[in-house]
């Protein structure tokens, strides 16, 4: 005599329940992936810091001074310090004899770069013509590019001892966000304004840019549009306004300077150095500290800070 057995099914009950507890799990799982995908990113980020300071260091071993934020043809400090962040080949595609923008320099400038790339940033390609950056080196705390107080700034060719605050109070490299390529006004995490006056760097004040980004005028959406271009909010910026400041940037037509944040979308941007260390800093900073630790050589204390 066989005996049949049946299995009981699972109730529609039972079902939800399971579906529930899965939920649940997912829900508590989802933003510890979040974070752990979060603290990678920007450790990646710290790390593409750490390469452009290292490789700048390796420029100064090899001419006896940092590169030019800007040189005269508009080529970047990231462009000089090719050959010491392992792409050589890529240094000799560059006619630094050109300009930035001539025909003989496209194809190394559509060169896409890892190292220039924020992985925190959810924009990571522009313009398919320019490889981009996230990553802006510091001119100093005056609006022109031409003569400011920084390590990277118009044509400047500065030797550590000329860090008189020290390298390790001297930023170098700070991250941010690029643009998106809008040319109305949305966010001034994305876009900025263009200041057209010929004379505009030498009225520029703390309201400038302010009037046009309310009439959505000169709004441009290209920061950070390519790794190879020097100019202003292409290579280099200036720390003219605090972190995630709300007023707009505001850049002068030509590239010439402005006035700048770095932006982020956490209220931390990561800034490497002149000694090669690379911290997060906060967007709570003062303005004041913020451009102590922008010029190299104030004379001033740092005040304690929690803010880096």
């Amino acid at each position: 005599m066989h005996r049949t057995m049946t299995r009981r099914a699972i109730t529609l009950l039972e079902l939800l329940v399971v579906l529930a507890i899965l939920a649940l799990l997912l829900g508590l799982l989802l933003p510890a992936i979040a974070k752990a995908r979060g603290a990678a990113n920007r450790t990646t980020s710290m790390n593409n810091l750490k390469q452009l300071m290292l490789a700048c260091h390796n420029h100064h071993d090899a001419y006896t001074h940092f590169p030019a934020g800007n040189d005269k043809n508009n080529f970047s400090a990231t462009a000089h310090v090719l050959p010491y962040m392992e792409q050589a080949g890529l240094y000799q595609m560059i006619d630094f004899k050109k300009s930035i923008v001539d025909d003989a320099n496209a194809k190394a400038r559509a060169t896409r770069l890892a190292v220039c790339l924020d992985p925190q940033d959810p924009i990571q390609e522009g313009d398919s013509k320019s490889g981009a950056t996230n990553y802006l080196f510091s001119a100093g705390t005056e609006p022109a590019l031409d003569g400011n107080n920084g390590v990277f700034f118009q044509s400047s060719a500065i030797r550590i001892p000329d860090i008189a605050d020290g390298t390790s109070n001297t930023i170098a490299i700070g991250e941010t966000l690029k643009g998106d390529g809008q040319k109305k006004a949305v966010t001034v995490e994305r876009q900025y304004v263009v200041l057209k006056a010929r004379d505009a760097l030498d009225k520029i004040n703390d309201n400038s840019g302010v009037n046009e980004w309310k009439a959505s005028k000169n709004i441009r959406g290209d920061r950070c549009a390519s790794w190879m271009d020097g100019r202003f909010l292409q290579g280099t910026f200036t720390a003219t306004r605090r972190i995630n400041d709300p007023k707009p940037d505001a850049a002068v037509e030509g590239g010439l300077g402005g006035l700048s944040a770095l932006r982020s979308l956490d209220g931390v941007v990561s800034v490497a150095f002149c000694d090669g260390s690379v911290h997060a800093v906060k967007a709570t900073i003062d303005l004041k500290v913020w451009k102590l630790l922008s010029s190299r050589a104030d004379g001033q204390p740092i005040p304690q800070s929690d803010d880096f």
